[in-house]
């Protein structure tokens, strides 16, 4: 019996690079695919390959995809990770700046997921799993945009699980709340850049700090990478991982409160009310 393989997008950091490393341990064979090859040394060195993929070109994720099939002769999992957060005000932010981000975490997820799909079909199974967030649940002050494209991966994964499911093939959602990856940095770098206007500069003040707090203690990944395998490794997996109890308490919070309730709740951590 031939080892799994696996396609990680977003491979050189974050969930999808720990991933990855986990998988290589565990004998998978595992395709890491970035923008930033240079990032994926690691990966190779263990046993991985890393591939060159832009997920917001078709003629990449193509040239991907037939890599893997041409090499190994099937994809037994897919792992959406590639995405970014990009934090602002609804109405000052940079519509041309939030449209990049929904073409890596929507339509990337999509562009993947399309030239994947029919090898799992003709293999008749296979498993996707997408990374969301809990904001793909639960939307705040200043998360407008990525959590939108976040609600849409949820959304995207649904219809997909209804259908896909009868060649066989899984779709799960991996939904993280605050892990220790390096993205909180990347947010606190992009905030500072940030033109918020008389009117929202308050409010901005008030977010940073809410937001380092956030991240200060946030465990490390494993948990994450734990409900990733498992979602891959599973013959019926969740629909669903909610990872972190910031993620579940957020949810559900979200799920028994009124909407003003939540709001006060919310504006008032945020020192924003």
């Amino acid at each position: 019996m031939s080892k799994k393989v696996v396609l990680i997008t977003g491979a050189s950091s974050g969930f999808g690079k720990f991933t990855a490393l986990e998988l290589i341990k565990k004998g998978y064979v595992v395709y890491g695919a970035a923008r930033r090859i240079e990032h994926m040394k690691e990966l190779e060195t263990t046993g991985g390959f890393a591939i060159k993929m832009d997920v917001t070109s078709d003629e990449s994720v193509e040239a991907g995809v037939q890599q893997i099939i041409k090499e190994q002769g099937q994809i037994d999992a897919l792992v959406n990770n590639a995405g970014f957060g990009s934090y602002g005000f609804v109405e000052t932010t940079n519509i041309d700046h939030m449209k990049r981000m929904f073409e890596v975490n929507v339509w990337g997820t999509v562009r993947v997921s399309q030239y994947v799909l029919p090898h799992m079909r003709k293999q008749g199974k296979g498993s996707i799993v997408n990374l969301s967030s809990i904001v793909g649940k639960v939307s705040t002050a200043f998360l407008g945009f990525y959590a939108a494209s976040k609600h849409a991966v949820e959304a995207l994964s649904d219809a997909m699980r209804q259908e896909v499911g009868r060649f066989g093939i899984n779709v799960s959602i991996i939904e993280p709340g605050a892990f220790s990856t390096g993205f909180d940095g990347v947010v606190l770098d992009e905030l500072k850049l940030i033109k918020a206007g008389e009117a929202y500069q308050p409010i901005l003040d008030s977010f940073i700090p809410y937001f380092k707090k956030m991240y200060e203690n946030a465990p490390t990944p494993e948990p994450v990478v734990k409900a990733i395998i498992s979602a891959i490794e599973k013959s019926k997996p969740k629909t669903r991982y909610s990872v972190g109890v910031d993620a579940k308490g957020g949810i559900m919070m979200k799920g028994m409160l009124g909407d003003r309730t939540f709001d006060n709740i919310m504006l008032g951590q945020m020192k924003m009310k």
